[in-house]
């Protein structure tokens, strides 16, 4: 078959790419389980069997920290969403950052503090009114602290974007753009720190744009108002994210990909949950942000990006699936290997490539979930489809639905 030569391909190419250190492919360290090994085992693992360059941990967790001192690998940290409130305040941010940076900071790259984690979606307004001050005093008390290597940023789900069937005219979600994501692009900005977001294609999946989702080859989506027609559903993301924050005059600030995956297993109502699938969306996932590409509308970029995740968690509540988003078992043995594994090999990934087709209309269900929603919910927008010529037009239908993630 053909698919071997181009999977070897595609996977040589990630490694070599990934060896220079000229991107960050992480991966999100999360613990929501009570089988994984120790955080040392897992910090010798990636370091010596993976090409991962870069983890995320939900917490500050002394033992991982530790575990990543004296190595290459980058640590993003995180303050707990019911912190935000109290370390908005100057003399409660200072006592954060000697407790939870300045043991480790020297000997571990603790690259970025992650500042709650898709707070908009939560619908706590104190949490929302107080995660700017909270951002810029914990950027100060690290000045202060003479640390000035560590960014301060906050990731948000793609709810903080309206009118993104067309990626072109994404904006910020109105209530949102002035109040909340002017002073914090404007934080951003300044300390030269990125918007995190987290860009899920698993979350609009349908059927009949399983190909679209999936990195596969397909017709494509057409945006009318700049004739540019896009073959993956991630890129149509990033690109309604740079649209969104250019439109306020911050098309500078870098993004960063805090969260995406694929999970490999599912209840039986979860069909898309599979291992081919998984497979097909990170493999090229990574292929795409590493080749220096970038997306139609942010060409040649890279982004640095943080699969979700490194293990699957057995204590995650809801269905299998959220049970099954790991790269790897608890015994570091792989779900499946997109290249990730050093002189490891896996099934192949298919390389995403239009192909031609007539004219049609398929009728879709996207999910846009948080902002303005209910906590734990979710809306969903009927829209029309059209592969070329004038590009998606979406119906007027919309209802709150439970959230999968």
């Amino acid at each position: 078959m053909t698919t071997a030569p181009l999977y070897l391909l595609l996977v040589s190419a990630v490694a070599i790419y990934l060896s220079t250190g000229a991107s960050a492919i992480g991966v999100n360290y999360g613990t929501i389980a009570n089988n994984l090994p120790r955080p040392s085992q897992v910090a010798q693992f990636i370091t010596t069997q993976t090409i991962i360059d870069s983890v995320k941990i939900f917490d500050v967790i002394p033992d991982i920290i530790h575990a990543f001192a004296n190595t290459n690998v980058t640590v993003t940290i995180t303050v707990g969403n019911g912190d935000i409130p109290a370390l908005a305040d100057a003399r409660a941010a200072a006592q954060w950052v000697a407790a939870n940076v300045q043991p480790y900071y020297q000997e571990t790259k603790i690259n970025r503090i992650s500042v709650g984690n898709e707070i908009l979606a939560t619908g706590n307004r104190l949490w929302i009114s107080k995660l700017v001050p909270c951002m810029w005093a914990l950027h100060n008390a690290l000045v202060q602290a003479g640390i000035r290597n560590i960014q301060v940023s906050t990731p948000h789900t793609l709810g903080i974007i309206s009118n993104s069937v067309q990626p072109s005219q994404a904006r910020i979600r109105k209530g949102y753009d002035k109040v909340i994501f002017e002073p914090m692009l404007k934080f951003l900005r300044q300390t030269k720190s990125p918007l995190m977001v987290n860009p899920y294609p698993y979350f609009s999946y349908a059927p009949s744009i399983a190909d679209y989702a999936l990195f596969r080859p397909n017709r494509g989506v057409h945006d009318s108002h700049t004739n540019i027609t896009y073959y993956n559903m991630f890129d149509a993301m990033m690109d309604a994210v740079y649209s969104a924050i250019k439109a306020m005059g911050y098309a500078d600030v870098d993004i960063v990909v805090a969260e995406t995956g694929w999970p490999s297993a599912g209840d039986p109502n979860q069909p898309a949950c599979t291992v081919d699938n998984a497979i097909s969306f990170n493999g090229n996932l990574l292929k795409a942000v590493t080749s220096g590409k970038g997306t139609p509308l942010m060409p040649n970029r890279k982004f640095e990006t943080y699969i979700f995740s490194l293990f699957n968690e057995n204590l995650k509540p809801g269905q299998s699936n959220e049970r099954n988003w790991g790269l790897f078992r608890p015994d570091f043995s792989a779900v499946y290997d997109v290249g990730i594994l050093k002189n490891k090999q896996s099934r192949p990934a298919p390389r995403p490539a239009p192909v031609a087709g007539k004219k049609s209309w398929e009728e879709i269900v996207v999910r846009s979930e948080g902002v303005g929603e209910r906590p734990g919910f979710a809306s969903e927008h009927k829209l029309r489809l059209q592969p070329e010529g004038n590009g998606l037009q979406a119906h007027s239908s919309r209802r709150p639905v439970l959230r999968a993630q």
